[in-house]
């Protein structure tokens, strides 16, 4: 199916720099691409080029996928209204959805947006325990509105931030490649651990009372992060101690994307379980919809305040209908399964290269989850945040769509739609492995003039 072109390129560009915010950014923005439409892992620009996007964890079962749009479609034909009505599309998603986690989390809210559900989850948290603060994650980052720029060092340390507020409490990336602790650590989970739990200490020693631990089940913005086993369970039990609830901010990483289990948190310590998990992005394969799980108790102390929450369009029967039609292509199409398969080729291939390239300094990740680690050199592992960008350049030539992350954005993150093959990897290991050798030749010869002393 072709797609028509309402605008030339250059006109779309200049109306959206009249008329969109300019802290709204663009991929690419020296050479940005415009794309007209998108099928499966594809994505195609306005001269028919296809993408192959590795970077869209929202169109989680494929772009466009026709069991989504049917159900969308149909349902939007026939009815579209809020919550304040009984309707069977809801309680039904409900259900379905609460299946998939521990027993005690069976209370559901619908919102819109992965950053309504963290914010959403903040105020159960506080209003369940009666405590303001929150402990978090360095790096991380859990949506766009106040409340939790508040909360995220990804934003409130960078450029633009106002630094981190006196209720906020920084705890490490449990990191075992740059962190504290690494890999050669024993019992490197636990160690981290204890940092959360000396920062609980801290904290209650100036008189803070702690409402809740949020993290990222794994975290993405801050580098594709795995932490290592018995990190969550033991943070857990430290935070309960201390009164808190525990929060999984499973937006980025939840449905099945990690292969082995429908959400990351369980895959990471399946003697883990959070009291509240937020979903969002690939819930919906791209229409707007997120969700708040939680357990009854916490449900019945928010309830009791007696205010009540309503959300114009959270859980209205189109939503509903497309979350289940999601939920449906991920079981039918094995895409957990393939998840795993593809992933797991990935890393290897990756891993591989990384024995040809001394600039892929570490691998890792879990099911379609995955980093890439650039380093100028692997002994010091200095960033090689240059070259990085230099590469998602090169690759973009080659039409296939990556970025970076990371607190230096030299990590190659790979978290595209769950329908990607082994052939589509292997374009991907086949594209990098040539443009790693380019950047390693240029970078030789930069060093032989640098050493020779010419003037360039």
């Amino acid at each position: 199916m072709e797609a028509m072109e309402a605008l030339p390129k250059e006109e779309t560009l200049q109306l959206r720099q009249k008329h969109y915010g300019p802290s709204c950014k663009l991929f690419f923005k020296e050479n940005p691409i415009k794309i007209v439409r998108a099928e499966g892992q594809y994505m195609y620009d306005e001269q028919g080029n296809q993408y192959l996007d590795c970077i869209n964890n929202v169109a989680h079962v494929g772009h466009c996928h026709p069991t989504v749009v049917k159900a969308c479609t149909e349902q939007m034909s026939l009815l579209n209204t809020n919550s304040r009505f009984l309707h069977d599309n809801l309680v039904t998603y409900a259900k379905r959805l609460t299946a998939t986690l521990p027993d005690k989390l069976s209370v559901c809210y619908f919102v819109n947006s992965g950053s309504e559900a963290n914010d959403l989850a903040l105020r159960l948290a506080r209003t369940y325990t009666g405590n303001y603060d929150v402990v978090v994650m360095d790096n991380g980052y859990h949506g766009h509105v106040s409340s939790l720029i508040d909360i995220s060092p990804y934003k409130f340390n960078h450029t633009g931030g106002e630094g981190q507020k006196p209720f906020v409490h920084l705890v490490p990336v449990p990191d075992v490649y740059r962190g504290l602790y690494r890999e050669n650590v024993p019992d490197v989970g636990e160690k981290y651990a204890m940092e959360v739990k000396h920062t609980i200490d801290a904290a209650r020693r100036q008189g803070r009372k702690i409402a809740a631990f949020i993290c990222e089940s794994l975290q993405s913005c801050g580098g594709q992060i795995i932490p290592p086993h018995g990190y969550l369970r033991e943070v857990y039990k430290h935070m309960r101690e201390a009164g808190a609830v525990c929060i999984a901010d499973e937006v980025q990483v939840g449905f099945g994307r990690v292969g082995s289990h429908f959400w990351a948190f369980q895959a990471v310590d399946d003697e883990a379980c959070p009291d509240i998990v937020c979903m969002g992005k690939p819930i919906g394969n791209g229409h707007p919809m997120s969700a708040v799980v939680t357990t009854p108790e916490i449900a019945e102390a928010f309830g009791a305040t007696g205010m009540e929450y309503f959300n114009t369009f959270g859980g209205n029967p189109v939503s509903c209908a497309i979350g289940l039609a999601v939920m449906d292509v991920i079981d039918k199409e094995d895409l957990m399964g393939n998840a795993s398969r593809v992933g797991n080729y990935l890393m290897e291939g990756f891993r591989k290269l990384g024995e040809k390239h001394d600039m892929i300094g570490d691998v890792r990740g879990l099911g379609f989850f995955i980093g890439v680690d650039l380093v100028k050199d692997k002994k010091s592992r200095e960033p090689a945040t240059v070259e990085a960008q230099h590469i998602i350049y090169r690759m973009k030539e080659s039409f296939i769509l990556l970025s970076t992350d990371g607190p230096h954005r030299n990590v190659l993150k790979l978290k595209g739609p769950m329908c990607f093959t082994t052939k589509d990897a292997d374009r991907v290991l086949v594209n990098l492995d040539q443009v790693l050798t380019e950047v390693t030749a240029c970078t030789v010869n930069l060093i032989f003039l640098r050493r020779h002393k010419f003037n360039f």
